[in-house]
């Protein structure tokens, strides 16, 4: 039976926080974490069906080809922790083979959203006790993982660990081996480097990812009272390197002022607001960082197609 999610009580003077510093930033951004709402997870849930979404299609062609091996490795009566479980469906694969998981910890920003999934999720698995966190785990975070000695199995799917720059990403695998102590961790990372397949991917051509990354602009408005025309701004995709990353950007489409609170904030034609970013981690690199902050690679693996690879560590 699935508990009641811990909910991370962040304040909205956090957002106004976040927001306000990185509108008035060089360049503007402003930080990811913020597009994952009830609505953003939604969106991004039907971007990972597209044909053009590579990772998730990758990754999913992977990990039933590596699960058994890593259920092998981990043991019985497991404990598995997922960051950033949104639709809790990856994380199936793992718990139809693992010999007798004992619990799922499923940590993610987005509250409402992380609790319609554990409820959709525990049915199918009655003797795994669930709980859902609702935390942002960029920051310090703890986990209720049970003393019972059992092993600890956490899992990062897809590419999210791309989403923090190199210094950012160690320092999140050495909080992650702080929380989670003794444990093995299976970690997604994406090498993909062919412009076309980027564009592609992060442009959405079926308008889904342009209504992803929009959809915090409405956020804005909703929770802060900020006025933002959602028309007046498209969504843009930049491949940049040093590190070799994808940018997302909304890119004003006219000269436009926005009002937050007592400020007004003035986009000329073609200033963007960078929302996101997916560094690209060739398995060599990914490894590298990966003991740089604490942790012992375990086994490697990379999908048949190309693009995409992971890594087993262990603590």
């Amino acid at each position: 039976m699935a508990a009641a999610p811990l909910i991370d009580n962040s304040s909205g003077a956090e957002f106004l926080r976040d927001v306000l510093t990185g509108l008035s930033a060089t360049p503007r951004a402003l930080p990811g974490k913020y597009l994952w709402d009830a609505k953003g997870s939604d969106l991004f849930d039907r971007i990972c069906q597209t044909a053009d979404y590579y990772p998730t299609r990758r990754e999913m062609a992977l990990l039933p080809q590596v699960a058994a091996e890593v259920a092998s490795q981990v043991g019985p009566g497991a404990t598995v922790v997922e960051f950033g479980s949104g639709a809790s469906r990856k994380i199936r694969t793992l718990l139809d083979v693992l010999e007798a998981p004992a619990a799922y910890i499923a940590v993610d920003i987005s509250g409402e959203y992380l609790a319609d999934a554990i409820r959709r999720l525990a049915p199918d698995y009655p003797q795994v006790a669930m709980r859902a966190v609702c935390a942002d785990y960029a920051k310090p975070f703890t986990l209720p993982i049970p003393a019972s000695g059992g092993p600890v199995l956490a899992f990062f799917p897809g590419t999210s660990i791309g989403n923090f720059a190199p210094v950012e990403a160690g320092a999140f695998l050495a909080r992650a081996r702080e929380a989670l102590g003794s444990c093995f961790f299976l970690v997604g990372a994406d090498p993909t480097v062919e412009a076309e397949i980027l564009h592609s991917a992060y442009g959405g051509a079926d308008g889904l990812m342009s209504a992803f990354h929009r959809n915090i602009l409405a956020r804005m408005n909703r929770e802060l009272g900020t006025d933002f025309d959602l028309d007046a701004f498209r969504h843009g995709v930049r491949i940049c390197d040093e590190p070799f990353r994808v940018e997302a950007h909304l890119v004003a489409r006219k000269a436009t002022k926005v009002r937050l609170g007592g400020t007004v904030i003035a986009f000329g034609a073609g200033d963007s607001i960078r929302t996101d970013t997916s560094h690209k981690y060739t398995p060599e690199a990914f490894a590298a960082l990966a003991v740089a902050n604490g942790w012992e690679p375990v086994q490697h693996w990379f999908g048949e197609a190309g693009g995409f690879s992971l890594h087993l560590l262990r603590s």
